[in-house]
């Protein structure tokens, strides 16, 4: 079983930067792509970006396409979504997820057989 945990939400201005977190434990050998999903409240759950495991290849929402990066720390493990020139419209509980999909359906939530917590990762611009 493969435990997924996210940091480092919060409260930003427009245009600010934040830098949110995801580390794995338990199983780390069960997935090879992580992902990062967005729920605005009223709306539905959205990918925001995605990384294989080995760091090589990523992907972005159209909406976050040169303000987000995502990376994946191999040595340690965690993969972070740096978010900048934060907009209001990136307010949202952020969820990192993680499986065995292909890069191209990374943004596809039935991609995933791993969640995390979310609701302590809330980002508000």
């Amino acid at each position: 079983q493969l435990q997924l945990v996210e940091s480092g939400g919060g409260l930003v201005q427009p245009g600010g930067s934040l830098r949110l977190s995801c580390a794995a434990s338990g199983f780390t050998l069960d997935y090879s792509v992580i992902g990062w999903f967005r729920q605005a409240p009223g709306k539905e759950r959205e990918g925001v970006s995605g990384i294989s495991r080995s760091g090589v290849a990523t992907k972005y929402a159209d909406s976050t396409k040169g303000r987000f990066t995502i990376s994946i720390d191999n040595a340690k493990n965690p993969v972070y979504l740096q978010m900048n020139i934060l907009k209001p419209a990136d307010t949202a509980v952020y969820y990192c997820a993680a499986g065995s999909a292909y890069i191209s359906r990374c943004a596809l939530a039935s991609s995933y057989n791993y969640w995390g917590q979310g609701p302590q990762d809330t980002v508000s611009s």
